[in-house]
């Protein structure tokens, strides 16, 4: 889903992100995110798979099936970088300017934000998915504004393995 993020300092979490049936910007931006730092780590979407893994060294960690962007709304292809994480994001519509102050596990971002291509005001990115939807995921259906969304514990998991700076790899 592509969202813009309302500017929350780290420290103060949560923080926030954006809706996803509409081309979403996350409502908040942490202010104060660590500088990136070289890691071994990558995320590698593999969008013809629809899952996404986690290598460190090329050694698999883990892998997660995931829905991704829409024909209409794709997920872009490419070499980006964890931009941002931010934990319970709030959504802003980038149509209507509307935030959603639903946060957490049942808000349309999830509970975790892990940003990584910027466009414009909006922002692509991995998060989690509320329960009402969590059959996307599972059905690795392309049905998103863009992002990509995983299961909770899923998404939880890779946000804490890594870090902003880590290499994200979307590939068919």
């Amino acid at each position: 889903m592509l969202i813009s993020l309302v500017a929350l300092p780290l420290a103060a979490l949560p923080l926030a992100t954006a809706p996803l049936w509409a081309a979403p910007g996350p409502a908040s931006q942490p202010t104060s995110q660590p500088a990136p730092q070289p890691s071994s780590r990558e995320i590698v979407l593999q969008l013809g798979r629809r899952t996404i893994s986690l290598r460190d060294n090329g050694k698999l960690i883990s892998s997660w099936p995931v829905a991704i962007g829409s024909p209409g709304t794709p997920t872009p292809l490419g070499r980006f970088v964890v931009q941002n994480k931010v934990i319970n994001p709030k959504y802003q519509s980038t149509k209507s300017g509307k935030i959603n102050s639903r946060v957490g596990p049942n808000s349309p971002l999830g509970d975790r934000w892990l940003g990584f291509q910027q466009s414009g005001p909006n922002q692509y990115g991995i998060h989690g998915t509320p329960a009402a939807w969590s059959w996307t995921v599972s059905s690795r259906s392309a049905v998103t504004n863009g992002c990509v969304r995983m299961l909770h514990e899923h998404v939880r998991k890779l946000f804490d393995l890594v870090e902003v700076g880590t290499p994200v790899i979307v590939q068919r």
